[in-house]
C-alpha cells in the first residue's frame, strides 16, 4: 500500500493562522496542506502550535502562544500626487501621444 509522506512530526512548532471551526468545535489549521486540528481557538486567531499527535490524514496540536496576526502588505504600491507627476515627465520623453494606437497608416 501507497505510504503517503506526512509533512509534521509531533513536537514540532509552527506558526498557523486559524482557517476554520470544525464540527467538534477544534480549530483547523494547514501546515504545508495537512489539516492540523486545534483546540481552545476561533476562527481567525493566528497561534504558535506544537503538534502532539500525527496521523496519516490529519494531526493535532496544542497551542504554544497566542501570536499577533501578521501586518498583512499589500501588492500594490501608493504614491504620492507629486511622486506620479515627477514619473510623467520620464515616461512622456519616451512615448508619443497619438490616437491611432499601433495601428499602420
Amino acid at each position: 500500500m501507497n505510504e503517503i509522506e506526512v509533512p509534521v512530526k509531533e513536537g514540532e512548532t509552527y506558526e498557523v493562522s486559524i482557517n476554520a471551526v470544525g464540527e467538534k468545535g477544534d480549530g483547523i489549521a494547514r501546515v504545508k496542506g495537512f489539516v492540523i486540528f486545534v483546540p481552545g481557538v476561533k476562527k481567525g486567531d493566528y497561534v504558535k502550535i506544537k503538534i502532539t499527535k500525527v496521523l496519516a490524514k490529519v494531526g493535532f496540536a496544542e497551542v504554544a502562544e497566542k501570536l499577533e496576526k501578521p501586518a498583512h502588505s499589500s501588492k500594490f504600491t501608493t504614491i504620492s500626487k507629486e511622486e506620479m507627476e515627477q514619473g510623467r515627465g520620464e515616461s512622456e520623453a519616451k512615448y508619443e501621444d497619438t490616437e491611432d494606437f499601433g495601428e499602420e497608416e
